[in-house]
């Protein structure tokens, strides 16, 4: 009983964790075409000094699944969120393109290495709880960032400064995600799992490729989807500007709600049986988008796509922290690197098979990547119930 207890507690504490982290990051996004205009950079420039997030991100990952089987997941998303917290208003300093990705690079280091430990807590707390939670995390995750997005419309509205909204928000944050992680779990001896595996080992461990690579082609089409598909319906399709704009709310939107159900989901139905149902789902939806060329059914297509790439991440993290002689925060930081390698990648060849062909064409990548998804995720062994 005192067992379940400590583990219902652990998993609103988490959601806090989720919802706060997304939440201060998304709120500096209103400010961007302020701050491109304060710092006179042209779309080229703004775009490099916006990839210092995900560059620190991924380099912090790396380090991160070192130092996790070491200090823990509670004590990292400690360090990690009192380093969030207290680097990100120097954002709001940036006076030059060089000094925001400076910014960026520190900021998003902190941010990549807390959403690893974050995840790896989730997965203790998950195996505590006995039964599917983590893709709730997910959708808390995304809800934080739609509140934090918010915030910071609201600030920009106001004539708030960035700076003045970002350290407010930072200890915000600080005191309510510090006092959460109080009541985290601890995570068990390594000894449980018998011997663990870490550095290099973790990262050519076949298993880890394999998720690695489905989390890869999930988050490769959500990176393009952020980026091409109000392009897509703009300009292929000649959808009126509102309308175009809908086409990654409505990705966003079915996500969000898809993660927030998806622990009954997948407590009901094992991942292995699920997903690749939920794939083709979306793999049908999105060539149906691309041929068709309808903005409605564009739109729709997108939608699809949310629906069948919201668990793939929550059943991947899920998988990795059930592998035997391996420490589930190294598994996770492995395979989020992975993850981002597309999220980062996917844009940019979208974009360069565009200028080849077409647009649509290059988005024939998208479906191509859920059915390959679909197919990973039915044919191999991870996915399965545990008991399999």
């Amino acid at each position: 009983m005192a067992e379940q207890q400590s583990a219902r507690v652990a998993r609103w504490a988490t959601v806090v964790v989720f919802a706060t982290q997304a939440l201060l990051f998304a709120s500096w996004t209103a400010h961007i075409p302020l701050v491109k205009e304060r710092l006179h950079l042209g779309d080229a420039d703004l775009g490099m000094a916006l990839f210092g997030a995900p560059i620190g991100s991924l380099i912090a990952m790396l380090a991160t699944g070192w130092l996790l089987p070491h200090l823990g997941s509670r004590r990292m998303v400690q360090l990690c969120l009192a380093g969030y917290c207290a680097t990100g208003w120097t954002v709001g300093l940036a006076n030059s393109q060089l000094t925001l990705f400076a910014a960026l690079v520190l900021w998003g280091a902190f941010q990549g290495s807390m959403d690893v430990s974050m995840n790896a807590q989730a997965v203790f707390v998950e195996r505590r709880f006995g039964r599917p939670v983590m893709s709730g995390f997910q959708g808390t995750w995304s809800l934080g960032a739609f509140v934090g997005v918010a915030i910071g419309a609201l600030a920009v509205s106001a004539g708030i400064p960035l700076l003045t909204q970002l350290v407010v928000l930072g200890l915000l944050v600080a005191v309510a995600a510090g006092f959460a992680t109080t009541l985290m779990v601890p995570d068990p001896p390594h000894h449980e799992d018998g011997p663990t595996k870490a550095g290099l080992g973790v990262w050519l461990h076949p298993v880890v490729l394999l998720l690695g690579a489905v989390v890869l082609a999930g988050m490769l089409c959500e990176g393009a989807v952020a980026d091409w598909s109000a392009v897509y319906l703009r300009g292929s399709l000649g959808a009126a500007p509102g309308l175009a704009a809908l086409a990654y709310a409505s990705y966003s939107a079915v996500m969000v709600v898809q993660r927030l159900a998806g622990d009954r989901l997948l407590a009901r139905f094992a991942p292995r049986t699920i997903l690749p149902i939920l794939a083709a789902v979306s793999t049908v939806g999105m060539v149906a988008a691309l041929v068709i060329g309808n903005p409605v059914i564009a739109l729709a297509g997108f939608a699809t796509l949310g629906l069948g790439l919201a668990l793939v991440i929550p059943a991947a993290f899920t998988a990795a922290g059930r592998l035997p002689g391996i420490h589930a925060g190294s598994a996770v930081a492995a395979i989020s690197a992975i993850g981002w390698i597309g999220f980062v990648a996917g844009p940019p060849l979208i974009g360069h098979i565009a200028e080849a062909v077409t647009l649509p064409v290059a988005l024939g990548l998208l479906p191509l990547m859920t059915g390959v998804i679909a197919l990973a995720v039915r044919l191999t062994r991870p996915f399965a119930p545990a008991s399999a």
